[in-house]
């Protein structure tokens, strides 16, 4: 027979792990989180293994007549919101030393999940000071500033439109970067005191996966493997794709004529 209290334990416990995982947490930080929730209900056989693509979980009392319950949540798309995974840490905090219920605690999960990112515009001026400011690092002039921030600004919001359409990050990636290539190229030759090099660093740095490389490194110090594996090649095909999308371009832009910068 299903205990109630176990199942909701459960759900609760999967819930907060599924938001964590799509919004960029470590593998090694939602099992943990997982399993404090679980301790706090009681639960003291607890098994928990978690991927990037999905979360399994297993609890019961311990008792000889409990049936253990397994649980199994599938992951697709994974963002970067540590506004939301700071909440989380927060929320498993307060559940494992309050008397907060399960029906209270879910209800707060639900609230943070909800939580509406930033706004576009801010979004959008900080991927513009990402890629003029990257500009200036890689030796870019100030005119280099100027053309990188409206180069950022539009790789962005390129970005964020091919995401309405559900197409997958890597494609994403390389179209946003091949259109900021050819935005660089075309103001390198339109201004004299431009150069695209920079231009075209500075707005790649937008994508270049760092919270992916530093959970993997991370997963693979805590020893999950699988999960650093999955991580580490997920950040080497974004990188594949960002710097295809500006090859092909600055290719192309050599073979039908353009004279560069």
């Amino acid at each position: 027979m299903v205990n109630i209290f176990q199942k909701k334990v459960l759900i609760l416990a999967i819930y907060a792990g599924e938001i964590m995982m799509k919004n960029g947490a470590e593998v090694y930080r939602v099992e943990d989180t997982i399993t404090r929730i679980c301790k706090a209900c009681r639960m003291d056989h607890v098994e928990i293994f978690a991927t990037p693509t999905g979360i399994f979980v297993s609890l019961d009392n311990g008792g000889e007549d409990d049936d253990p319950l397994t649980y199994v949540k599938r992951i697709d798309g994974i963002e970067t919101d540590l506004n939301k995974i700071s909440k989380i840490n927060h929320f498993s905090r307060e559940f494992t030393t309050t008397d907060l219920s399960v029906d209270d605690a879910m209800k707060q999960l639900k609230e943070i999940d909800e939580t509406k990112p930033y706004p576009i515009p801010l979004r959008l001026l900080g991927a513009a000071l990402v890629a003029s400011f990257f500009s200036l690092i890689f030796g870019g002039a100030p005119v280099d500033f100027c053309v990188a921030f409206v180069v950022g600004m539009f790789a962005y919001a390129f970005s964020r439109f091919l995401g309405k359409f559900d197409i997958n990050f890597f494609v994403r990636c390389f179209c946003s970067c091949a259109g900021a290539a050819f935005l660089a190229l075309v103001a390198s030759s339109w201004i004299d005191a431009a150069a695209y090099q920079p231009v075209i660093i500075g707005t790649l740095m937008i994508f270049v996966p760092g919270v992916a490389i530093t959970n993997a490194i991370r997963d693979f110090l805590s020893g999950s493997m699988l999960s650093g594996i999955c991580r580490m090649m997920e950040a080497f095909l974004i990188a594949v794709a960002l710097a295809a999308g500006a090859g092909v371009v600055l290719k192309l832009w050599s073979v039908i004529g353009g004279v560069f910068g």
